[in-house]
C-alpha cells in the first residue's frame, strides 16, 4: 500500500546503501577540503577520487567483527583505495561523518515533503474555490451551529497548511547544519577552515558551536514539525470521517470498481483512507516525543539518541511523505454531495437563525437577556416538536410586536451568512502569494 502513495525517491534516500553513499560523500568532501589546504597531495587526492568506493556486503561482513558501523565502512573503503586511504577520516570522529550525513539525508527528505505540501496546498485551493458559496452546516461540539460554506472549510485547512509549510521551511533551514569539529567540538585535530570548505561542498551550513554531535534541538524541531503536519492531516481526516457518517453523508471517499468495504456487510463503504491516516498520525507524533527525549545527552555526547534516530529518521519522513500523497489523492477523488448538505442544513428546523432573530430584537430596542429568553423559548419548542423555527417566529406575537415582516425576511436570509466569504478568501489566498 505504501508504494502506491510514496514517491520512490523518498524510499531510496533511506536505504542502507544510500546511507553509506552519503557517508562517502562527506568523507570525500573532507578530503577535498584537506587537499585545498595542501594537506593531501594531488596524487593521493586523485587516487581517492578515482577509487573511493565500497561494497555493502563487505561493510556488513566487517561490522560483524568490529561492532562499529563507521569503522566497518572506513575499512571497506580503505580496501578499495589502498595506501592513499590514510588521508580519509583524517582527524575526524564518527559523529563528524554521521551527523553531517544526517543533515544531508534529512534535507533531501525534507525537500520531497516540501513538494508534497505544495501539491496538497494546490488541491485544497482548488477545492476551496470550486465550492466557494456552497452552503453547508457549521457545527460546534458536533451540534448544528450556523451555516458556513464547504469552500470555507477547505480554505481553513489551506490556511493551516500554509502555516505547516512555513514551519517546515524553517525546520529544513535549521536541520541543514553539519559539523566537522572533532571528538568534543574543539577542532583539536581539525581546522575550522576545513569544516567550512567541506560543508560548502555538501551544501550545508556550519554549526556555530558543536560538541561531538550537532545539538538535538535541531532534530526536535524537525520531528515536531512533522508531528504538526501529521496533526493537520488528522484534522482534515476527522472532519471527512464525520461528514461521511450515514446520518450526515455530505462527502464520500472515492470507491473503486471491485472495491469491498466489509467482509460481512456488502453494503459498506467506509472512510478507510481517513481512518488509516488518523492512525498513522499517532505514530508520527510518538516519534516526535522520542526526538524531544533525545535533546538531553550526557556532557559532550552519549549514544542514547543514535538508536532512536535510526528508526525515526526514515520512519517519520516516509510516513509523512506517504500521508501527504494519500491525503492528496483522497481529496482529489472525494465525492461531494450538495443535496445532502442542503438537507442537513435544515435538519435542525432552521434553529441556526436564532442569533439573527436575537440581534434583530436587540436592534429593535429589547434588552439582550430579555430577547435571548424570548428566542430561546421558541427554539426549544421547535426542537421538541420538530417544527420550523422560522414559522414559529413569524407566528409569535411577542416577537412580531417588535419585528415586522420585512425585518424578519432579513433575519431569515441564508445569503447573509456568506456576505464576508470573499473577504476571507482574499485574506487566505493573497497571504499565500505574499509568503511565496
Amino acid at each position: 500500500m505504501i508504494d502506491r502513495y510514496t514517491r520512490k525517491e523518498m524510499g531510496d534516500i533511506w536505504t542502507l546503501e544510500q546511507k553509506f553513499r552519503v557517508w562517502l560523500e562527506v568523507e570525500l568532501a573532507i578530503c577535498e577540503g584537506w587537499h585545498a589546504m595542501n594537506v593531501i597531495p594531488a596524487t593521493d587526492m586523485a587516487t581517492i577520487r578515482e577509487k573511493a568506493d565500497f561494497e555493502l556486503d563487505r561493510i556488513l561482513e566487517l561490522e560483524e567483527t568490529t561492532k562499529h558501523d563507521v569503522i566497518a565502512f572506513l575499512t571497506a573503503v580503505e580496501e578499495k583505495v589502498g595506501p592513499s586511504a590514510r588521508y580519509i577520516h583524517l582527524g575526524c570522529t564518527s559523529s563528524d561523518i554521521v551527523d553531517t550525513a544526517n543533515a544531508v539525508l534529512l534535507t533531501r527528505a525534507g525537500r520531497i515533503i516540501l513538494a508534497d505540501l505544495d501539491r496538497l496546498l494546490g488541491t485544497l485551493e482548488t477545492m476551496a474555490r470550486t465550492h466557494q458559496g456552497r452552503l453547508c452546516m457549521g457545527r460546534t461540539h458536533g451540534i448544528h451551529a450556523e451555516p458556513t460554506s464547504f469552500g470555507l472549510k477547505m480554505a481553513v485547512f489551506h490556511a493551516e497548511f500554509q502555516r505547516h509549510r512555513q514551519r517546515w521551511v524553517d525546520a529544513l533551514e535549521n536541520i541543514r547544519f553539519g559539523k566537522i569539529s572533532g571528538a568534543v567540538g574543539t577542532y583539536a585535530q581539525l581546522e575550522p577552515e576545513l569544516e567550512e570548505r567541506a560543508l560548502t561542498i555538501l551544501g550545508l551550513e556550519v554549526d556555530p558551536i558543536s560538541t561531538q554531535v550537532i545539538q538535538r534541538d535541531r532534530y526536535a524541531q524537525y520531528f515536531t514539525t512533522l508531528a504538526l503536519i501529521a496533526g493537520g492531516i488528522e484534522r482534515i481526516c476527522v472532519e471527512l470521517r464525520h461528514l461521511q457518517r450515514t446520518e450526515v453523508l455530505e462527502v464520500e471517499e472515492g470507491f473503486g470498481k471491485g472495491q469491498k468495504g466489509s467482509s460481512a456487510m456488502p453494503h459498506k463503504k467506509n472512510p478507510i483512507s481517513a481512518e488509516n491516516l488518523t492512525g498513522l498520525s499517532r505514530l508520527v507524533r510518538t516519534n516526535a516525543v522520542a526526538a524531544l527525549e533525545n535533546m538531553a545527552l550526557w556532557h559532550e555526547r552519549d549514544i542514547s539518541h543514535s538508536s532512536v534516530e535510526r528508526v525515526i529518521m526514515p520512519d517519520s519522513t516516509i510516513m509523512v511523505n506517504y500521508m501527504l500523497n494519500r491525503l492528496n489523492g483522497l481529496l482529489a477523488n472525494l465525492r461531494i454531495i450538495p443535496e445532502n448538505m442542503e438537507r442537513n442544513l435544515m435538519g435542525s428546523y432552521g434553529l441556526f437563525f436564532s442569533q439573527r432573530v436575537l440581534i434583530a430584537l436587540v436592534e429593535a430596542g429589547l434588552p439582550r437577556q430579555e430577547a435571548y429568553v424570548m428566542v430561546q423559548a421558541v427554539a426549544m419548542d421547535c426542537w421538541r416538536d420538530r417544527t420550523s423555527f422560522e414559522a414559529a417566529v413569524r407566528d409569535n406575537a411577542d416577537i412580531t410586536a417588535h419585528l415586522d415582516s420585512a425585518r424578519l425576511d432579513q433575519a431569515f436570509d441564508l445569503n447573509y451568512y456568506l456576505r464576508h466569504e470573499q473577504t476571507v478568501f482574499n485574506r487566505v489566498f493573497s497571504r499565500e502569494k505574499k509568503n511565496d
